[in-house]
């Protein structure tokens, strides 16, 4: 009788052992695959990003010479890179295509880099909206009775 138990005990740790086994080689294929590379490619992503106004204000952007070709006022995104060989960032419309880098070791070369030139600042624009705002309410001198 005393041997059942114990022998049940056994094959119950050794049923144990034996999951433990197989369970621990779940979620590991990664482990078996081949050698690669550890990364998925030069670039990598950081975001995507509303473009704002400013995005639309950049100077010294070349029109486009088909006029059905999205302008950087078309961009509704901006998607943001880091090339992971040099640390350049990238920042690019998402209809243009237009990029804007920003690279403190490179040289100022043809691309267009951080900082950039704006054609209206963010105060300016700001200035514009009042002054819209404020035509559009008409001035009056009466006063509302209280209820």
């Amino acid at each position: 009788m005393h041997f059942e138990g114990v022998n049940k005990m056994r094959v119950t740790a050794l049923s144990i052992l034996t999951m433990g086994c197989f369970l621990s080689g779940c979620g590991q294929e990664g482990a078996m695959s081949g050698p690669g590379p550890k990364s998925s490619g030069r670039y990598a992503g950081i975001g995507t990003y509303d473009a704002g106004r400013l995005w639309g204000q950049m100077a010294g952007i070349a029109a486009p010479s088909d006029p059905t070709a999205a302008k950087l006022e078309d961009d509704e995104h901006v998607i943001v890179v880091v090339d992971s060989h040099t640390g350049e960032v990238r920042q690019c419309g998402d209809h243009s295509g237009i990029c804007v880098a920003m690279d403190p070791w490179a040289g100022q070369g043809s691309r267009t880099a951080a900082p950039v030139k704006l054609k209206k600042h963010a105060a300016d624009l700001a200035a514009e909206d009042q002054a819209s705002v404020e035509e559009a309410a008409p001035a009056t001198n009466e006063t509302t009775p209280a209820r």
